[in-house]
């Protein structure tokens, strides 16, 4: 049974930072890409980052680029979203999502497992 536990949401002013876990448990995780979405009230879940289980690539979304940064820790299962510069129009839910593909996909529907979510508030 795959799960995918987020965690490190919070409370935060603009201009703070927040670092955000997934840990993974079920798969293999070092053969999945991992990618990070948010979803804010009223709103389509979208796509944050992603990390690919090949070389570590990455791939970011135009609103976060330069502000957040997505890694692995393969020898913990577990992928981090460092977020920097934080913004109130970053406050959503954020999940974390895994993805057999090797490509970097940024359609919510192309992932096969998810997390249950993070809240991260951003105050002005």
């Amino acid at each position: 049974q795959v799960q995918l536990v987020e965690s490190g949401g919070g409370l935060v002013q603009a201009g703070g930072s927040l670092r955000l876990s997934c840990a993974a448990s079920g798969l293999t995780f070092s053969q999945y890409t991992m990618g990070w979405f948010r979803q804010a009230p009223g709103k389509e879940r979208e796509f944050v980052a992603a990390i690919s289980w090949v070389a570590g690539n990455t791939r970011y979304a135009d609103p976060v680029k330069g502000r957040f940064a997505i890694s692995r820790d393969n020898a913990k299962n577990t992928v981090y979203l460092q977020m920097n510069s934080l913004k109130p129009e970053d406050t959503a839910v954020y999940y974390c999502a895994a993805d057999r593909t090797i490509i970097l996909p940024i359609g919510a529907t192309q992932y096969d497992f998810w997390g249950q979510g993070t809240q991260v508030t951003v105050s002005s």
